[in-house]
């Protein structure tokens, strides 16, 4: 398909309680490569098969939690056009200034009636994935440290008014939904998940009453091979996990989901099938949502719910 619009998750920001604690375990565990450092003190990483300078972000603070989600654009062209559709759909906008982040453009950004600030962009400076350009090899050497998960995946995030984001996702940015979870009266969403490529999706949103929360960042991973390698080094160093491995109902991904140092949840993914726009979504009764979640032991686990940063 010919993207255009919104091409794909771009970065994340999110906050840690131990900066070089946090360093540590997103270049040594996760696997991340860590790409520079701000005058603010935050870090830059990406993942190995990344060309982009940086998509995440961390920094220290006195809570965990994310400060922002951003998508990288077309060109600038595009940049603009959102930034106008966003505010005569009614939201208003910031212009961040290109280098306010390392290697990055100027941003546009908005905050969703969930509380959550998103971003937009249209450049980061693109420094490859250390492979070469003619002739390349499939993978190098930065793909067996840590857990080494090849991109950015996604993001969950918890937060009141799902409803209104699935609008300003679908009606001005050009997303369409692939699947979601019912309301226990069958009335409304509780859970959504929204793609603008032909993933199962780039973000997805479910009904919390407080606003702006993290539910997980998701890196994914090369095959389900690599989720359990993921969950061996996970046990050998000690991370805390939630979830998994498992196989999701919804998107038929498969999983772990486990938490950093600072209480932020992170997942490993792989799979999912391959939607198109105009395929209709998928719905699961609130009923079957223990399914969806964990579809081999079909259940619906507390902390999934109710432990968000």
């Amino acid at each position: 398909m010919a993207l255009t619009g919104v091409l794909r998750p771009g970065h994340a920001q999110v906050r840690v309680l131990d900066l070089e604690e946090s360093v540590r375990f997103y270049r040594d565990v996760l696997g991340l490569v860590e790409t520079g450092r701000d005058a603010e003190g935050r870090v830059y990483f990406k993942c190995w098969d990344e060309r982009d300078h940086n998509s995440y972000v961390i920094r220290q603070a006195d809570r965990a939690g994310i400060d922002f989600f951003g998508f990288k654009v077309l060109d600038k062209a595009t940049l603009d056009q959102l930034d106008a559709d966003l505010q005569a759909y009614g939201l208003a906008t910031e212009r961040i200034p290109a280098g306010e982040m390392l290697e990055t453009g100027e941003r546009v950004r908005f905050t969703l009636p969930s509380g959550h600030v998103m971003e937009l962009y249209a450049d980061k400076t693109s420094i490859g994935n250390g492979l070469a350009e003619v002739n390349p090899a499939p993978w190098g050497p930065q793909r067996e440290h840590g857990i080494a998960p090849v991109r950015l995946d996604h993001a969950l995030l918890y937060g009141p008014n799902v409803a209104e984001v699935q609008k300003i996702f679908t009606e001005v940015l050009g997303f369409y939904l692939v699947e979601r979870v019912l309301t226990p009266d069958g009335e409304g969403n509780v859970a959504i998940w929204l793609s603008c490529s032909h993933k199962v999706h780039d973000i997805a949103f479910a009904e919390y009453p407080e606003p702006g929360k993290l539910h997980h960042c998701s890196f994914l991973m090369e095959s389900w091979e690599q989720v359990l390698r993921a969950g061996d080094i996970m046990s050998m160093n000690l991370v805390p996990v939630d979830i998994g491995p498992t196989r999701h109902g919804v998107t038929r991904g498969c999983t772990i989901y486990a938490w950093d140092p600072s209480g932020n949840r992170f997942e490993t993914f792989m799979g999912g099938y391959q939607p198109y726009p105009d395929y209709g979504p998928l719905t699961w009764t609130f009923d079957n949502f223990g399914q969806g979640l964990d579809y081999p032991q079909r259940k619906l686990h507390e902390t999934f719910l109710t432990v968000v940063s």
